[in-house]
């Protein structure tokens, strides 16, 4: 068989599929021919399907009954001007029925499709004013799905067509709507292992233009791709290239909302099961932003075995335009060379994600009978700014990480903690920093770690010498640019929220002593050893007396500011003199401090 005469076929299929899911949630069409299913195995898949229309209602049409059943039956593209000139008062269609057969080898499926109560109103000029479906049915040999009523307005056939390429669309470039008002009404899911319950789809609007690469075209462009695989040539690469990024700016939505689904059965080990989302929302999709998709209520429960709740999971929007840009501007032919050229300007700017309400208890995959319990109140990664592909603003943060900590984890912090008889932590984390190109300067807002009934430490300060260039695409370039970096100031913020009471509770036990006594014993340590340290320098006392206070409990914050005394700041010859003798840095500094 011919690559023109595959292409052709499935471009019926396709263009038949094209028209109803791009209408409504629903797909008919399937091409006769074989198909691989797998390269590597090359397992060959007999497919064929029948279609059955038994009646057509068509009321005022400009279409007789047979034209209309030979597009139903997937005929599109043979049939698309009249389509697209379609007039009719109304078009109803009781039954359509899509018998699909296939054969993998001794393997056999058989699969129906039956859409009921098509319906489509006030046909002016391939637009409709309104077009239904009381349902949707599937069944194969070991599952079925029912769908109930599906509906939108303002349909425009035309429109559909015009996207691929089907019919003359004179040069138009701007985005048109494609429908209004959709709503599916959710159904049935059923099969031996599961059976689900699926909620309804709303969305207000869908827009669309013409795409650049005629639907024939993507056919061919797409086979080519599957058939020469990991070794596609550069000039399909280069054409799949351009067709994706056209794709990427077609089409505009408006919110679309999920009302969630439930799902109960077994799992491989029969083991009662049931998975259930609550709700998803997905944002207004517009040329060249791909939008935050929210999810809500996530639910994995396994009997006997574990279960996994996520109250939300937000994936942020995303910017495609300088990646579109790129892809817009690659060569027709294009090697791996370009790629690892333009491999961070690929990079969609991403705003981030966010979750909350995380609980899970699962068995531990690596340590039998083990299990990995944890819960997190919230976290969430803010990304801004990209230059070359990297963020230059950052914020992450966590809260209410609750997690028993491990016994004889080998791990040194743990077993301190345990130690101090610590076996739970509630702790959270944040790290927000932003460059600013004007000042050459990275404003490092915060980075803390804190526990519940524990402590929080906080340092926030400012790096100067950070040029353009750490964010270069040429990494030798980003490297030297790094080693430029200075420290301009560090503030650290210690507050003690129950910490010292428990390290002094464990070792007064330990000497037999009243921790009360200890705490200035332990004061004046700690008071004098930084005065040592220190050297006499103008700074030792107050540093001294302000540790002293948080040391005995008198304050329980401790504040400590360190200033560079020459611009641009402590540099990295500094630190790495300071490696081997800490106090060389104290004649580059001032140093504040205050206790409270």
């Amino acid at each position: 068989m011919s690559k023109n005469l595959i292409a052709r076929r499935r471009a019926r299929a396709l263009a038949a599929a094209c028209m109803i899911s791009v209408a409504l949630p629903a797909t008919a069409g399937l091409a006769k021919e074989k198909v691989k299913t797998d390269q590597t195995a090359q397992v060959d898949v007999a497919m064929d399907y029948a279609v059955s229309i038994p009646t057509i209602d068509a009321v005022g049409s400009n279409l007789d009954n047979a034209v209309l059943a030979d597009i139903l039956s997937g005929k599109v593209v043979e049939n698309a001007d009249a389509l697209a000139n379609l007039d009719a008062t109304s078009i109803t269609v009781p039954e359509i029925v899509i018998d699909v057969s296939s054969q993998s080898g001794s393997t056999s499926n058989q699969t129906k499709l039956t859409i009921t109560g098509l319906t489509l109103e006030d046909v002016v000029d391939g637009r409709a004013a309104k077009i239904s479906l009381a349902g949707v049915a599937l069944a194969e040999d070991d599952a079925k799905a029912n769908f109930g009523a599906m509906s939108a307005a303002n349909l425009d056939i035309a429109g559909i067509l015009g996207i691929y390429g089907l019919v003359d669309t004179a040069g138009q470039t701007e985005l048109r709507t494609i429908y209004t008002d959709l709503v599916s009404q959710g159904g049935t899911i059923e099969s031996k292992e599961v059976n689900c319950r699926v909620g309804e789809v709303t969305g207000a609007q869908f827009k669309a233009r013409p795409l650049k690469t005629s639907l024939v075209d993507m056919i061919a462009v797409a086979q080519a791709m599957e058939e020469e695989g990991d070794d596609a040539s550069p000039e399909t690469v280069g054409k799949f290239l351009k067709m994706y990024a056209d794709i990427l700016t077609a089409f505009e939505t408006s919110e679309v909302r999920f009302n969630g689904m439930a799902c109960d059965g077994f799992d491989d080990e029969d083991r009662a099961m049931t998975f259930s989302i609550a709700g998803l929302t997905m944002g207004g999709m517009s040329p060249g932003i791909y939008p935050a998709i929210s999810m809500d209520g996530f639910a994995i429960n396994v009997e006997d075995d574990g279960s996994f709740i996520l109250d939300n999971l937000t994936i942020k929007q995303m910017d495609l335009s300088g990646t579109i840009a790129t892809l817009q501007s690659a060569p027709d032919v294009v090697d791996e060379a370009w790629f690892e050229q333009n491999a961070r300007a690929l990079i969609p700017a991403m705003d981030g994600l966010s979750l909350s309400g995380l609980d899970m208890d699962i068995p531990d995959p690596d340590t039998a009978g083990a299990r990995i319990q944890a819960k997190v109140g919230a976290f969430d990664l803010t990304l801004a700014s990209y230059l070359n592909g990297i963020p230059t603003a950052v914020d992450v943060s966590a809260a209410n990480i609750q997690a028993e900590i491990p016994a004889e984890s080998g791990d040194e912090t743990f077993d301190q903690l345990r130690a101090l008889g610590i076996t739970n932590v509630d702790a959270g984390f944040r790290i927000a920093a932003a460059w600013d190109e004007a000042s050459e300067t990275i404003a490092v807002e915060e980075v803390s770690v804190s526990g519940v009934d524990l402590a929080s430490v906080l340092l926030a300060g400012t790096v100067t010498n950070a040029t353009k260039d750490i964010f270069a695409v040429d990494p030798h370039a980003a490297m030297m640019a790094s080693m430029d970096l200075a420290v301009r100031n560090l503030d650290l913020t210690v507050t003690d929220a129950g910490l010292s009471d428990i390290i002094l509770a464990v070792v007064a036990a330990e000497q037999g002593a009243d921790p009360a006594t200890l705490r200035p014993v332990f004061a004046g340590l700690a008071q004098g050893t930084v005065i040592g340290m220190m050297a006499g320098a103008a700074d030792a006392a107050k540093l001294g007396d302000a540790i002293n206070s948080f040391v005995a409990g008198s304050a329980k914050t401790l504040m400590i500011g360190i200033e560079a005394k020459t611009e641009p700041g402590l540099g990295m010859m500094d630190f790495m003199a300071a490696e081997d003798d800490p106090t060389t840095l104290l004649t580059k500094v001032n140093i504040s401090a205050e206790a409270k």
